[in-house]
């Protein structure tokens, strides 16, 4: 899955146990060490860090602040 941005999205730098200098830059101890932390992977213990969850929100609303804008825009011509 890849983000809007390009980059792989499920990646471990995206993951909530990634921690760097730790064995694998893992703090899941039963997590496999993949071969590129910034390349997508199926880890089974993945789960998206709260702080890209927020930034992904913060997006989502500045799109729809700019979908309002435009249709605010449009709507002066009709």
């Amino acid at each position: 899955m890849r983000c809007h941005c390009g980059k792989d999205l499920r990646s471990c730098r995206h993951c909530k146990f990634y921690l760097s200098g730790s064995r694998g830059d893992c703090s899941e101890p039963n997590a496999e060490k993949p071969a590129d932390k910034e390349r997508g992977n199926f880890c089974d213990w993945f789960s998206l860090d709260s702080k890209f969850r927020k930034q992904g929100q913060g997006q989502i609303k500045e799109q729809d602040k700019a979908a309002t804008a435009r249709t605010a825009f449009d709507d002066l011509f009709k």
